[in-house]
């Protein structure tokens, strides 16, 4: 999917988005000084997001940006679909809404805050919540999203959770990517699973020799397009192969899909010196990873405790130093 940017073109959101400590004018002025919120606005419309207006008397940026944040949907008509499908509008205004509540800086209590005033308001209208709720996927669940947060993303469901009546039918998949979400986090170890070698040999990730005190484990399928970008990357990279031959690092290859005859002919393309093996579809099945995407990386240590999780693959490599 095409991704919406940032929009930096109002002073006053340059002022919040950016942390200075300029003392702006109302929202009211901006909107006056900015025909829209992107330049790409349906021909004929100049309709802009209707951002709340900031009392004066705020004079600090925190207290703007919670203010803003707090606010941030009030003046929003869910209730009006051609305004909701408006991408220049709705999730223009997404897109700036998110990345002010990714800043570090901003307090967890401010985020679910915000969170719940804007679910309250788009769970109230069917079309605005079909809407909204895959925005909110494309942009913070897919890994391919400049946007990509599981931290934001598990905020959400559980803002979610909270709102949604017992009965309603998506509960259940709310919680099931919420419990996803919360296994193999950072710092935590990972789960343990079985896959059987080429040669028949079987052992557990939790068996599985590390040499290093590094293991990249990586779940992949040799007849997806992606996980063939990135194998070529990782088959082709010297610095990767020059680690896994001096024993800084080891390698465990995971096929997932089950399909072993397939399995077993692409093992002659895979890296000399690497682990490959085929967990008998465990992890799927019992989802204990989130393969939302394939191919899927993990950074470990020798003791199994995850470092990195689902990362793309150049951030593996300036985590292990790995030199161009």
């Amino acid at each position: 999917m095409n991704f919406v940017s940032i929009n930096l073109k109002g002073t006053w959101l340059i002022s919040i988005i950016c942390s200075t400590l300029l003392i702006v004018t109302s929202c009211q002025h901006c909107t006056q000084q900015n025909s829209g919120i992107s330049d790409s606005v349906e021909e004929g419309s100049h309709t802009s997001f209707p951002f709340p207006e900031i009392p004066a008397m705020l004079s600090t940026a925190e207290d703007r940006k919670a203010y803003l944040l707090t606010h941030y949907w009030e003046q929003l008509d869910f209730a009006d679909t051609t305004l909701v499908n408006n991408r220049d509008v709705t999730e223009q205004g997404f897109v700036n809404f998110i990345a002010l509540l990714a800043e570090e800086n901003t307090p967890e209590e401010l985020i679910r805050e915000s969170l719940k005033n804007w679910s309250s308001r788009f769970l109230l209208e069917a079309h605005a919540r079909k809407v909204l709720t895959q925005m909110a996927d494309d942009y913070w669940y897919n890994p391919n999203s400049p946007f990509y947060n599981e931290r934001l993303y598990g905020l959400y469901l559980e803002t979610l959770l909270s709102q949604l009546p017992q009965e309603d039918a998506m509960r259940f998949s709310y919680n099931f990517k919420l419990e996803l979400l919360k296994r193999n986090q950072v710092g935590k170890l990972a789960t343990d699973f079985r896959y059987e070698l080429s040669d028949g040999t079987r052992r557990s990730l939790m068996a599985t020799p590390v040499k290093g005190n590094r293991l990249l484990l990586l779940f992949y399928d040799p007849e997806c397009e992606s996980c063939h970008e990135v194998l070529l990357q990782m088959a082709t990279d010297k610095a990767l192969a020059a680690a896994v031959k001096t024993e800084q690092i080891s390698v465990l290859a995971i096929y997932t899909e089950g399909n072993e005859d397939a399995w077993r002919k692409n093992l002659p393309d895979m890296p000399a010196g690497w682990m490959v093996g085929m967990d008998r579809e465990e992890v799927k099945n019992e989802a204990l990873y989130d393969l939302k995407a394939m191919p899927s990386l993990y950074l470990l240590d020798g003791k199994k405790q995850v470092l990195l999780k689902d990362a793309p693959y150049e951030a593996i490599r300036q985590a292990l130093s790995l030199k161009k």
